[in-house]
């Protein structure tokens, strides 16, 4: 078996380092998208514990939101507000949606934004 310099194999290490750069890029990106959705969880769990609420329909929207913003300050939920949360009453049934966007820097003038929108109906 001869060895031949002129036919290397492997990486260069141009090419390691932007593999390289290319992973933590993505590693980056995860660590900071991820507790996004980790919360989004939270306000979604929330939400549907509404549903189990006995006689939700008959509560005021007051009462509603009330129960709500308590369950998202027990989850610790920083990126929803009240004025997030829209509260509509039909006959005999309630629909809580919650809406927002989450924006995060990523690095440097680089962000990115993630929308949310939930809805459950009880009663009826």
């Amino acid at each position: 078996m001869s060895h031949n310099p002129s036919r290397q194999s492997g990486m260069t290490l141009i090419g390691m380092l932007l593999l390289l750069g290319l992973i933590g890029f993505f590693a980056l990106l995860t660590l900071k998208i991820l507790p996004i959705y980790l919360e989004h969880f939270k306000v979604a769990s929330s939400l549907e514990s509404l549903r189990s609420t006995p006689d939700l329909a008959k509560k005021s929207r007051r009462e509603i939101r009330s129960l709500l913003v308590r369950r998202l300050d027990i989850n610790m939920v920083e990126n929803v507000g009240q004025e997030n949360i829209r509260i509509s009453k039909g006959e005999g049934v309630s629909k809580v949606e919650i809406d927002y966007a989450v924006e995060k820097p990523i690095l440097g003038n680089l962000s990115v934004i993630v929308y949310f929108n939930d809805v459950v109906e009880a009663g009826g």
